[in-house]
């Protein structure tokens, strides 16, 4: 994994001046430092990776004024530029400018719909956001609730599911002959979440799985390239899924005593997890004089919820994820996961990350964050800020403050961590685990290079488990 710069050094020059901007001159930089003697094999990485991390921006950020206007005008046909002008001068198109060319990112003209009711009134022909059915208060919420209340249990209406993951590196991505080396993702055995999880299949025949105790847990997979064909990887694996409901009572949480296990939980942990001036500024705004460790939770919760969700940017582009989403006044599931876990931490409140899948009865998928707070005397409880509030019954309006869904499983109890066997070359993805990863000799295979897939159905369903997802 590559290391974050260390200050006062060439790489955190470079790191700068690629957050400015200024390309030309980190590539200076970069090759200057890299041409020095002496250099270790780690400060050698950094330096390269960013360079990688130019190279990834850039194609992230592809749209020029002309080519974000006419994305926009597939939605609003009659767009002006004056009105496109009101939009970005308001930081509703997130932009870079690198090396004096202005550039929006890929994604910016249909976050745009996200991020203003202005710009959603105008769509010719509205289309529905893709948002997950458990985002909305249901009857599986209410279930959940009332199994908890029945049992006197925290982990309730268990659900045996089969999935299938896919890796397929793209024909002639690699050469042929070359040994292309991946990493699926492979579930975490969580006591009440997810037990009895088990590898059912996988190909190629040759794997090694990491130990049940990594906090980022695959499956490792090799095979020979081949020409003209796509390579592809997968993993079967089954898992006993459980709704959680601690149900708190805010009158019973204390304030926990910081021991050995729940300190690293409550530090700070560049460069994504730091307490910065704006974001105790922020917190003392948030927060204010409350003392009680679960109503600086919901506060906390309430406040990041009203940050709306957006298509991210690559979280290896981005020097300080919980920063960058403070200041972007929008983000996704995982940057809104770790601005709150930096603003928990900050008061003193242990929290920490979990990741992984979340899925439907019907078609519907899709890659999650979450995480997880400490709250005595109840011990460690779910929270998901991205699922956030649920409207229409009080009682369950912060479910998702003490409470999760049986449709997801975790992959990873924290983030950032090396995978074993190690790999050879920076991840794609630097700080989550969900999509896989893979590379051969010659390098490191970004997504423009592979696609991934989940297929998945119900083990226990009548009549055997039909297809959920065909």
């Amino acid at each position: 994994m590559p290391q974050a710069p260390q200050p006062n050094t060439p790489a955190a020059t470079a790191a700068q001046q690629i957050d400015a901007g200024h390309f030309t001159a980190a590539e200076a930089t970069i090759k200057t430092a890299l041409a020095a003697p002496h250099l270790d094999s780690a400060q050698q990485q950094t330096l390269r990776f960013q360079r990688e991390r130019m190279r990834r921006i850039l194609l992230d950020f592809t749209l020029d004024a002309d080519a974000a206007k006419a994305k926009l005008r597939k939605q609003i046909p009659d767009l002006s530029d004056a009105e496109f002008a009101t939009w970005d001068a308001a930081g509703l198109l997130e932009k870079q400018v690198i090396d004096g060319r202005t550039l929006y990112f890929s994604r910016a003209p249909s976050n745009l719909f996200r991020l203003s009711a202005e710009a959603r009134a105008r769509r010719a022909h509205p289309v529905p956001f893709n948002d997950g059915p458990n985002e909305v208060l249901n009857d599986h919420h209410r279930a959940i609730r009332a199994a908890a209340l029945r049992t006197g249990s925290t982990s309730v209406l268990p659900m045996r599911e089969e999935v299938t993951q896919t890796l397929t590196v793209h024909a002639d991505a690699v050469p042929a002959g070359e040994t292309i080396r991946a990493w699926l993702p492979f579930p975490r055995e969580i006591k009440g979440q997810a037990e009895g999880v088990t590898l059912v299949a996988h190909a190629p025949a040759a794997f090694a799985t990491q130990p049940s105790d990594a906090v980022q847990r695959t499956v490792y997979l090799e095979a020979k390239a081949v020409a003209g064909k796509p390579t592809t990887f997968s993993v079967t694996w089954q898992a006993t899924l459980y709704g959680r409901d601690f149900h708190i009572d805010p009158s019973k949480v204390v304030r926990a005593p910081i021991t050995p296990d729940l300190q690293p939980y409550v530090a700070e942990r560049a460069p994504h997890i730091v307490f910065t001036e704006a974001m105790r500024a922020y917190s003392k705004q948030v927060v204010g004089g409350e003392t009680n460790p679960y109503r600086i939770a919901q506060k906390l919760f309430d406040a990041v919820d009203t940050i709306p969700w957006a298509g991210a940017r690559e979280y290896s582009t981005l020097s300080n994820i919980g920063d960058y989403t403070l200041h972007a006044g929008h983000g996704d599931c995982g940057e809104q996961t770790l601005l709150l876990l930096t603003l928990l931490r900050l008061n003193g409140i242990p929290a920490r990350w979990q990741s992984g899948w979340m899925f439907s009865d019907g078609t519907y998928n899709n890659i999650h964050d979450w995480g997880q707070v400490y709250l005595a005397p109840y011990g460690w409880v779910p929270v998901d800020v991205t699922s956030g509030r649920l409207h229409g019954d009080p009682s369950l309006e912060h479910f998702y403050l003490g409470g999760l869904d049986a449709y997801r499983v975790a992959f990873n109890d924290d983030y950032a961590r090396p995978f074993q066997p190690a790999k050879t070359f920076p991840r794609s993805e630097t700080v989550d685990s969900q999509r896989g990863e893979a590379e051969w000799r010659g390098g490191n295979l970004y997504f423009d290079q592979w696609d991934y897939d989940f297929r998945w159905h119900r083990v226990d369903a009548p009549g055997g488990g039909a297809p959920t997802r065909p």
